[in-house]
């Protein structure tokens, strides 16, 4: 067990106040330091450091300067690198590709103090002065790119960040069980280079043929990066390899001599696995270093969450959880989580107000159904896309006892819900009585869910459920809150511009907000990052799963008027809107009919000026002589003054 006293140590004198000489691990980040365990950074050297080993922490290292990779010297086992919690491009740009100017990940908030692409400049930055180190990759950037990927913001197909980065081996999805066992096999004496069997990781191969058992050969790299269908059927074959039951290993071909290989996912917690890594001695907060600067945003709304699960089997296709941790349900105990609860309640900041309860998706649980505990997931079809699965298991029995634990705490006032429900699955339960539930205790005016789009064929694509499924659900919802006598409201998310959304639907969506009466803030343009099947999509024009074409809009243009659409209201937004609204051929909405989204604008006329303009003489500027005889401007400050006075 941990013998923690504090924080782990981010230099060489914190090493000697342990009484260390080296470190076992270097833990290397583009997150500031938050002993968290909503940081991977944190839940990872927290692990480690649970397991006997010593771990010190480069957080944010200075890329320009090769000395910040040496502040805590040279590990005896090996280096980890991770970008942070989130992927430093998607932290860095919009979907528009412009600069953001704040992180909430960085002390203080403002600019980011990582890299773009800092997984790969970090690891080159080691490789310069630790020439034989071994280096790990981890995280959710190094996990979207383990093989080749398309990158949005060059507009490329890059190569797996292994090759790019310099880097000796790499762990994808959650990285508990992979970490712990390469650990175990550096500090036996085993060469990184040998360890080519943990589940879990990507690796480098000289020889296919000395794998053995059950492999996929990928298309090479040269295939991919010539023909957009070879690069979608070897996306979604990688997509169907994403269950640890079920997947195969997968070697993609780059050159004679150089394969990179993925071993299946690493098998999911246990409950009891689950509550153990959230019962680490985390300190819940940033390092007192950051204090002067005012913390580290990213941990005030996460600070009094609680997380109970792990894995979504909602399968939507633009986001990379199925690509990253997988469609099985991982659970922590209710007594766990109502521990984690009672530590909280003892914070001095604690308000009386749990911000959530969930994970990926909140309201899951329990896997999909029994089959998936020992045959995994579904290669055929998804559980609740076009429909619910026959097999579905739809109860959220667990999850309503948990939330009145939590609501029966002493010091307890409110318990929200804010990491999503499904409200297809919320309609899929006939037992449990959840939405009213949610409706009496859980919801502050308003609910969010995510619909998404109102076009069916957008819907499609998007792996959601119709519209017709959302419209039955605001029904009951607002049916619910009238027989409660509350008023509380449905904030739809919505996304413009995604594959298979031309003008003609982006208008639909209009007219839907149109109707709604009041404008969503929250619109997400479409955002092609790594591992999702939208972004495949989005590159290829082809839908992975049938290998149909689908109309992407790509350029820029379009996808501001698309955006603009849902956001008509916005004065700033009416070029677009017309501009949309005339190209789409629904110049019948710009009109003075309540229907219409935007009125007419008068033209500006130039008018004349000077003598027989028809201008009064009072209104044109005076030319006076100055002293030296030359004319001279009458300031209109002056006759302001004078009207003053």
């Amino acid at each position: 067990m941990s013998n923690n006293r504090g924080f782990l140590p981010m230099n060489r004198t914190e090493m000697e106040e342990r009484g260390w000489k080296q470190a076992d691990f270097v833990y290397v980040s583009g997150d500031a330091y938050v002993d968290h365990p909503s940081f991977g950074m944190a839940i990872i050297t927290r692990i480690l450091e649970d397991s006997g080993y010593k771990v010190a922490v480069i957080a944010q290292p200075d890329w320009k300067d090769d000395s910040s990779i040496c502040v805590c010297g040279e590990p005896r086992l090996a280096f980890l690198v991770s970008a942070g919690n989130m992927d430093s491009m998607v932290n860095h740009y919009t979907s528009a590709k412009k600069r953001r100017h704040q992180d909430s990940y960085t002390p203080g908030g403002g600019f980011s103090a990582r890299p773009d692409r800092a997984t790969i400049v970090y690891s080159n930055l080691i490789r310069r002065t630790y020439k034989n180190t071994p280096i790990l990759l981890g995280g959710i950037e190094a996990s979207l790119r383990r093989l080749a990927h398309y990158d949005y913001w060059s507009d490329t197909v890059k190569r797996s960040i292994l090759l790019d980065s310099g880097a000796d081996l790499l762990m994808y999805g959650m990285g508990e069980r992979s970490v712990l066992e390469i650990a175990e096999a550096l500090d036996g004496g085993l060469k990184v280079r040998d360890i080519t069997y943990v589940r879990g990781t990507v690796f480098r191969c000289k020889d296919p043929e000395e794998l053995g058992g059950d492999t996929v050969i990928l298309p090479s790299w040269s295939q991919i990066t010539s023909s957009k269908e070879s690069y979608a059927r070897s996306y979604y074959q990688q997509y169907l390899n994403t269950d640890a039951i079920t997947a195969k290993t997968l070697v993609e071909p780059y050159k004679e001599k150089e394969y990179i290989v993925q071993n299946p996912p690493s098998l999911p917690l246990s409950t009891e696995e689950m509550d153990h890594v959230y019962d680490l001695p985390y300190m819940r907060t940033w390092h007192p270093s950051y204090d002067s600067r005012g913390g580290v945003p990213a941990i005030r709304e996460v600070k009094f969450s609680l997380v109970s699960n792990r894995g979504c089997f909602g399968g939507c296709s633009f986001c990379a959880l199925t690509f990253h941790q997988g469609r099985r349900i991982q659970v922590r105990s209710h007594e766990s989580i109502l521990k984690e609860a009672g530590i909280m309640l003892k914070d001095p900041d604690f308000k009386g107000y749990i911000h959530d309860v969930g994970g990926p998706t909140a309201d899951f649980r329990h896997t999909a159904c029994r089959k998936q505990l020992a045959a995994g997931v579904c290669n055929h079809r998804q559980c609740l896309f076009p429909t619910p699965c026959p097999n579905l298991d739809a109860d959220h029995g667990d999850y309503i006892d948990l939330l009145r634990k939590l609501r029966a705490l002493p010091g307890v006032k409110k318990v929200f819900i804010r990491s999503g429900i499904r409200f297809d699955y919320v309609l899929a339960d006939k037992k449990s009585g959840f939405l009213e539930e949610l409706c009496r205790y859980h919801v502050s005016g308003q609910l969010k869910v995510a619909p998404e789009h109102v076009c069916d064929t957008v819907l499609n694509r998007m792996g959601k459920p119709s519209n017709e499924v959302y419209g039955r659900f605001k029904r009951i919802y607002e049916k619910t809150n009238q027989r409660l006598g509350k008023k509380q409201y449905l904030v739809p998310y919505l996304i413009s511009s995604h594959p298979g959304s031309g003008l003609k639907e982006a208008i639909a969506l209009a007219e839907y907000v149109r109707d709604l009466g009041y404008m969503p803030e929250q619109v997400q343009d479409f955002y092609p990052t790594p591992g999702t099947i939208s972004t495949c999509m989005f590159y290829t024009g082809l839908d992975p799963r049938d290998m149909k074409p689908v109309y992407v809009p790509v350029s820029a243009k379009e996808k501001q008027m698309q955006k603009a659409l849902i956001q008509y209201r916005n004065p700033d937004n009416y070029e677009l809107v017309k501009m949309a609204l005339i190209k789409g051929g629904r110049e019948d909405l710009i009109g003075y009919d309540e229907k219409c989204l935007i009125q007419p604008r008068r033209s500006h006329v130039h008018k004349p000026t000077g003598p027989g303009s028809g201008q009064s003489k009072r209104n044109q500027p005076s030319h006076r002589k100055d002293r030296n005889g030359k004319q001279k401007k009458r300031s209109p400050i002056r006759n302001i003054h004078k009207k003053k006075s």
